[in-house]
């Protein structure tokens, strides 16, 4: 049996270092947040089906907002559908903190409102459960 259900949750939190910076100003790019949403439908899996599975696809992905070197990042992953193999979730990532080299060079501040960088649908894949 099972333990996959619509509305499992998991989120995690990272800050990203100044060695991810690609871009001037800062700027990270797309595909490391795509891998916090590989990390975060990984513990899913974990937690639902005891197996760490496989991302077999994304689906309406959509950059919002920029993500820069010392931000702290929150990349978040809810089941919204259950199949026999497969799951679908909801992904979405938002900066909690943000970097302020603008007041001095190691200055940062919690954000009063998270910012909404990206979002996702993926699709992984589990193996079947043994009869």
């Amino acid at each position: 049996m099972t333990g996959a259900h619509e509305g499992l949750s998991v989120t995690h939190r990272r800050y990203v270092p100044y060695a991810h910076a690609h871009y001037a100003g800062d700027l990270v790019d797309g595909a490391y947040v795509l891998g916090l949403f590989g990390d975060v439908a990984t513990e899913v899996c974990i937690r639902a089906d005891g197996d760490e599975g496989l991302f077999a696809g994304y689906a309406d992905v959509r950059f919002l907002a920029p993500v820069r070197a010392g931000d702290v990042l929150e990349a978040t992953a809810v089941v919204t559908r259950v199949g026999r193999r497969s799951r679908t979730l909801a992904l979405e990532a938002r900066v909690v903190c943000r970097g302020r080299s603008d007041l001095r060079e190691s200055a940062a501040e919690t954000l009063p409102e998270p910012i909404t960088v990206v979002t996702a649908t993926g699709t992984v894949v589990v193996p079947a459960a043994a009869d």
